[in-house]
């Protein structure tokens, strides 16, 4: 029989995430304290408040105030340490995941070990297919993407200042977003309120009013996802009163350097277009981390891989599923559980709580279901516009927008963080500025050439 003592030096049970985003942070967090060893894995060293990507691709915030690196926001939990590196594969026959080496290391990929895995890796961009795009219209997933946005958009006031050829000007303040969902309709919103509030009496040579917001959506509706035809209708009449280019029922064929080409019906006939932009930016789709293929399970059409009702995998209950990239029925709904910051964190605290349960009492107990509470769905338009339905109560305009402002600042990581973007609203909501105008990194300079089209 084992001794007290015995049991002191027993090695804790070994749980490693994958992942620092909404769904990983808020599973790490919850087993502070518990009887376990957890190891965070992220090829970032921060953690990044998702929803306000756009407010960083659009200068209205800096990527300070909605990202913390993930060893400050764990710091007081002695039993986590935390991973910067990248995964490239799970195998879990023999309970390993498996990393890029970095200089110095084996030249096999570095292993570690796990008893308990939570997969939270989330997903990325989806060019459905057509990945040569990607250079030329890039999306919102990363403070990378955000900073590169940001650096295009404000290039192409200043490339157009320089410009004397009509024709190549309103291309340069020509702005596609592909994509009516949130992140689409928040995008055209805070771009062409720049482009007519903000920067007008900062050029001497372009007047910015005249830049053109075009939103290219395949669907009849902008929102279509969450929100009812009512709000979808309000918002589509926002964007119009905006001055947004509003294409429904509109799909992209070709994206290149130069501009998109697009597809719609009229008057019963397939038409085509042609629209000279040096700026798109894709809000389309989204398709899982490629790890979830390892995992050797069934995965649904864009990848995400389809989980039990606690969020395990089939035939392994030791490796969990959480956040974007898991596949996961309400059993309230009937359907999928959205790919959302609170759904993200729901599961997150779900798998902990089953860990630290089953770590506490040494073995596998009966796991009750997960069940999604639906916070509702918010998206912003402009300054003092904003959807919501919320509790089955659908509502817009001044109140919707201040009850998405406040919602976004409770869920933001620290004090500091909460402060300063509350003070940029203010002053931006009074004074119509944006106080990260910043082109920086290695790029910051305008093209000395046109970039290249795809093959």
């Amino acid at each position: 029989m084992a001794t007290s003592t015995d049991s002191a030096v027993l090695p804790l049970p070994r749980v490693v995430i994958i992942g620092g985003g909404f769904a990983g942070l808020a599973c790490a967090k919850s087993l502070g304290g518990a009887p376990v060893s957890v190891t965070l894995i992220d090829r970032r060293n921060h953690h990044v408040f998702q929803p306000l990507l756009y407010q960083v691709a659009t200068a209205g915030l800096a990527p300070s105030q909605i990202a913390r690196p993930i060893r400050a926001v764990l710091r007081r939990q002695a039993n986590t340490r935390v991973v910067l590196a990248e995964v490239t594969r799970i195998d879990t026959t023999r309970r390993v995941v498996e990393l890029v080496p970095e200089a110095g290391e084996s030249s096999a990929a570095f292993e570690v070990p796990y008893d308990t895995l939570v997969v939270a890796a989330g997903v990325t961009h989806s060019y459905f297919g057509k990945d040569a795009w990607a250079p030329f219209a890039p999306g919102l997933k990363t403070l990378d993407d955000a900073i590169e946005i940001r650096r295009r958009f404000l290039l192409a006031f200043e490339r157009a200042e320089r410009l004397e050829e009509s024709a190549a000007r309103e291309a340069e303040l020509t702005f596609v977003i592909v994509g009516g969902g949130p992140t689409g309709v928040e995008l055209a919103g805070a771009l062409i309120e720049i482009a007519r509030r903000t920067i007008p009496d900062e050029y001497r040579t372009i007047n910015t009013r005249t830049a053109r917001v075009i939103l290219i959506e395949a669907m009849d509706r902008v929102l279509s996802g969450g929100f009812p035809q009512s709000l979808s209708d309000r918002a589509k009449r926002d964007l119009l009163e905006l001055g947004v280019d509003l294409r429904l029922g509109t799909r992209v064929t070709n994206v290149d350097a130069e501009g998109v080409t697009i597809e719609f019906m009229k008057d019963g006939v397939a038409s085509t277009q042609r629209i000279d932009a040096r700026n798109v930016i894709w809000a389309a789709g989204v398709r899982a981390s490629p790890i979830a293929q390892s995992l050797g399970v069934s995965l649904e059409r864009s990848g995400r891989v389809i989980v039990e009702p606690d969020l395990s995998i089939s035939g392994h209950p030791e490796v969990f599923v959480a956040g974007d990239l898991a596949h996961v029925i309400d059993p309230k709904s009937k359907s999928p559980v959205p790919g959302m910051a609170p759904g993200a964190m729901q599961m997150g605290r779900y798998v902990g709580s089953i860990i630290k349960r089953e770590a506490s009492a040494g073995e596998r107990r009966t796991r009750s279901p997960f069940r999604y509470v639906d916070k509702g769905v918010l998206a912003t338009i402009g300054r003092a516009r904003a959807v919501a339905f919320v509790g089955g109560v659908g509502f817009g305009g001044f109140f919707a927008w201040a009850f998405w402002a406040a919602l976004h600042i409770v869920y933001l990581i620290g004090y500091r963080a909460k402060t300063l973007v509350l003070l940029d609203w203010i002053w931006s909501y009074f004074f119509f500025e944006r106080g990260s105008r910043l082109i920086t990194g290695p790029n910051a300079k305008p093209e000395s050439a046109p970039r290249q089209s795809a093959q």
